[in-house]
């Protein structure tokens, strides 16, 4: 069920970093915390772009490198904690953004990040390396 898992995880991440740079970056653009631009020299099409390329690593080295399986995922979950932020400030200025275009749609969201952070750690733990 691990592995499974892992896959699942690694497909929707691939997915998920590509869509942020080409057919998703606008709806993407509506979780980027207005404060990243004042903090770091970055616009908010820049955030989503890195982040995507983020996420197709990550993706890929889940599926790639099964030998970094532990690493990966521990990082992983670091980032799902990393882009919480984005998720916070979807809700509290409610901005409308993959379906999420009312108050309980983006306050369901919110846990679901949990649920990634634990699918993370746990796909990746476990089990012989490999």
């Amino acid at each position: 069920m691990r592995d499974i898992a892992r896959w699942l995880l690694a497909a929707a991440l691939v997915f998920a970093g590509v869509s942020h740079l080409f057919w998703a970056r606008r709806e993407f653009q509506a979780q980027v915390p207005d404060w990243t631009t004042e903090v770091f020299p970055i616009d908010k099409d820049g955030v989503v772009v890195a982040s995507g390329a983020v996420e197709i690593m990550l993706g890929a080295g889940l599926a790639l490198l099964p030998k970094e399986k532990r690493r990966i995922g521990a990082i992983l979950a670091g980032f799902f904690v990393a882009v919480f932020p984005g998720n916070v400030e979807q809700y509290t200025k409610k901005r409308d953004g993959f379906g999420l275009d009312t108050d309980a749609k983006r306050l369901v969201r919110l846990p679901f990040q949990a649920v990634l952070i634990a699918v993370s750690l746990w796909s990746t733990r476990g089990g012989a390396r490999r």
